[in-house]
């Protein structure tokens, strides 16, 4: 619970807009989720029946929220994806390389999601690309509903690319559903592969993982093999392409896939 973590104490910020810590339909969505400490979880004052009642009332509204989200998206033929991973992936440098090579074929915007700063919304920004930047204060996850509302500051024509860049964080992410058409896992090879069974609800949660930073592995001991393995044993079904936005690896397999899931949702 956030009154374990203190996650709920801050203050979410989109940019070009107030700060929301007001109720929205009864529910405010400053970041005061249930932190799914089931392993000997705490709060003070709180019995677990009523900690786990709160939880799941909070991702029942969280839930609604994506609903809504993904019914507009589709409306608008938008294909949605959320990027995920541990802080230092790469996930800001992959983002400004896709927008690069995909400059002129198809409309996109992006939204950035961090505790403090705008430096990654100016990155891609930098791009020529529409960004917006959420602060989610001490709130380790964005939500559906403050998703929804940096949305509403966009211009992205129908049949676009919207991407979300996440939070750094493996853990929280993977529990909040933001209306998008996948969720892809980023894990570089600079990270321990043992990843996938350290963080598995993520690993599940996603329909691909992109294993970055590719061109180091000649002077690393990861066992990417190894990585996958594991990714596999957690999720069967996921995707795994191997990527470098340095050295190009892949960044071809990675366009096709983002291409591939546009034409998709544009044909429907």
């Amino acid at each position: 619970m956030c009154t374990v973590c203190g996650c709920g104490q801050g203050e979410t910020k989109i940019e070009g807009g107030h700060e929301h810590a007001h109720a929205q339909g009864g529910f405010s969505y400053a970041p005061r989720h249930a932190h799914h400490h089931h392993h000997g979880a705490h709060a003070p004052g709180l019995a677990p029946a009523r900690m786990v009642q709160i939880e799941r009332d909070i991702l029942a509204k969280n839930d609604a929220y994506a609903g809504a989200n993904r019914e507009l998206w589709r409306e608008r033929g938008l294909f949605a994806i959320n990027l995920v991973s541990s802080p230092g992936s790469g996930k800001t440098t992959l983002l400004v390389e896709t927008i690069d090579r995909l400059a002129g074929r198809h409309p996109l915007a992006v939204i950035e999601g961090d505790q403090q700063t705008s430096n990654d919304a100016e990155r891609i920004r930098a791009t020529g690309a529409q960004a917006i930047q959420v602060n989610t204060g001490k709130g380790c996850h964005l939500n559906a509903h403050m998703v929804g509302h940096a949305f509403e500051r966009l211009d992205l024509p129908r049949g676009g690319l919207l991407l979300i860049e996440n939070v750094g964080n493996l853990v929280c992410p993977a529990e909040f559903d933001l209306g998008e058409a996948h969720k892809v896992v980023i894990l570089s090879v600079t990270e321990g592969e043992d990843k996938p069974l350290k963080y598995p609800n993520m690993f599940a949660a996603s329909d691909l993982m992109l294993l970055t930073k590719t061109d180091l592995l000649p002077h690393l001991a990861f066992d990417a093999a190894k990585c996958i393995e594991y990714a596999r044993r957690i999720n069967p079904k996921i995707g795994v392409m191997r990527v470098s936005a340095k050295s190009g690896e892949g960044m071809d397999g990675w366009l096709g896939w983002l291409e591939d899931g546009l034409t998709a949702v544009r044909g429907n």
